[in-house]
């Protein structure tokens, strides 16, 4: 029984023995573990940056003239309808006449009434005065009384006044007869320019009422051949255009055709609509073919800035800020202390759009001279045209400051920094399978556990 127990306990002893070896194995593992790191980093090249402002407008014709009536009516006919060519002075429309003709009528009797009263009081005139002349003769050789004379003297002015009230009479019933034949010529409705009908708001029977305001009863455009589009610009780009600019457009009618303009005029007037300033950019273009039609909706781009053959790198890598977990696991201040890092990456084409092979780098201590000196807040305080990148250098981010230029939208120009065409810049990073970039709602920029985004 000794020898049995002997031999139970000594395979018992080495199996303690080695899962002791083991359990100490993994926890040594553990505590030296390198924390997995990824960047995703883009490539700086050199190209071409074109910079761009974009807007949208409405085509509209460069005259377009509303046509009215100055008087009440019923519409009697219409000789024009949509698209219509028309000239200057052409009929177009009529209002019934029969009011409007009854009323030269009524005044041209009122004036020949008026030029009876005119005869009739110069008569009376003619009269008194040859009763004046009588009494101032019988008045010299005292053969009437001083009050006789009088009399007549008075009866001449009566006379005089008459007559002259007379002649105004006449002159309003003139005028009145005048207003009559305008008012009837005003139902003849005559183009005032050359152009296009593009609307029409009446139908034949129709009453029209211009009691207050003329009613509008075509639109006609002078000249389709030559378009304006007015844009509205954000007051943050507005800056940047200038009179004589040259533009292209896209509208939704022609997807697939790209027309151009010229800015003819930057007008001053603001325009703010829920708070947003705009200003109106007023282009003119040329519609020989006819494509463009009034109203449509324009997609304007102006190219304000291009230049080839710079140095650029992705916005993207501008914005990009590490967060303090990223730091920690590289062991970078100053968030985490020393320590090491393992550090894979992916990416690297041009622009970021492009794939290399990943694989593992080294990463060094947090006294490397290619650590970072501040923290994710450097940021805050850089120029406009100063900007912060992480240049990855064999494995680990590198923050660099460099001065930029224009930019496209995903493109930056590098005018002056430590970068380089073929330099590997980071544009995301992840650690532990989460991304550096705060969550919505999430911790802050440039605080512990987010990212800062430039831009």
């Amino acid at each position: 029984m000794a020898l049995l127990s002997r031999r139970l306990v000594a395979p018992f002893v080495m199996l303690v023995i080695v899962a002791a070896a083991g359990a100490w194995y993994w926890r040594w593992r553990g505590s030296h573990a390198k924390t997995p790191v990824e960047f995703e980093t883009a490539t700086v090249d050199r190209g071409r940056i074109v910079s761009r402002v974009t807007a949208t407008g409405t085509v509209s014709a460069l005259v377009t003239v509303q046509v009215g009536s100055q008087v009440s009516g019923r519409i009697q006919k219409l000789f024009v309808d949509f698209n219509s060519p028309v000239k200057k002075g052409q009929l177009i429309a009529t209002i019934d006449p029969q009011l409007f003709a009854a009323a030269v009528e009524q005044n041209q009797a009122n004036t020949l009434a008026a030029m009876g009263n005119v005869a009739k009081a110069e008569a009376q005139e003619r009269d008194a005065q040859r009763q004046f002349e009588r009494a101032r003769g019988l008045l010299e050789r005292k053969l009437i009384a001083q009050a006789d004379f009088d009399t007549a003297e008075a009866n001449l002015e009566v006379t005089k006044g008459q007559a002259a009230a007379a002649h105004g009479a006449v002159a309003q019933a003139k005028a009145g007869l005048h207003q009559a034949k305008v008012n009837l010529d005003f139902t003849r409705i005559v183009s005032p320019t050359d152009g296009v009908v593009i609307s029409r708001s009446v139908d034949v029977g129709q009453t029209v009422a211009a009691a207050m305001q003329a009613p509008t009863l075509f639109v006609i455009a002078q000249d389709l051949g030559k378009m304006q589009v007015d844009t509205s610009v954000s007051e943050a780009d507005i800056g940047k255009l200038q009179p004589g600019m040259p533009t292209t457009f896209t509208v939704d009618a022609y997807p697939g055709t790209r027309f151009r303009g010229k800015i003819r005029q930057i007008r001053n007037a603001a325009q703010t609509l829920q708070n947003v300033v705009t200003y109106d950019a007023v282009i003119d273009v040329d519609n020989n073919d006819l494509k463009l039609r009034p109203g449509m909706t324009a997609n304007v781009t102006f190219v304000w800035a291009e230049k080839d053959d710079v140095l650029r790198a992705p916005n993207a890598a501008l914005r990009f800020r590490p967060s303090s977990e990223i730091l920690t696991a590289l062991g970078m201040p100053p968030l985490g202390g020393p320590g090491d890092g393992t550090a894979r990456v992916r990416g690297g084409g041009a622009g970021g759009l492009g794939a290399s092979p990943s694989g593992s780098v080294q990463g060094r201590r947090a006294g490397d001279p290619s650590a970072p000196s501040g923290g994710p807040s450097r940021a805050r305080d850089e120029a406009p045209d100063r900007r912060a990148a992480w240049l990855l250098r064999a494995g680990r981010p590198q923050s660099v400051q460099v001065r930029t230029g224009i930019s496209d939208g995903s493109l930056t120009e590098i005018v002056d920094g430590e970068l380089h065409p073929g330099d590997l810049v980071v544009i995301d990073a992840t650690v532990a399978g989460q991304t550096s970039a705060p969550a919505a709602g999430g911790t802050p920029p440039g605080s512990p556990g987010g990212m800062r985004r430039m831009f």
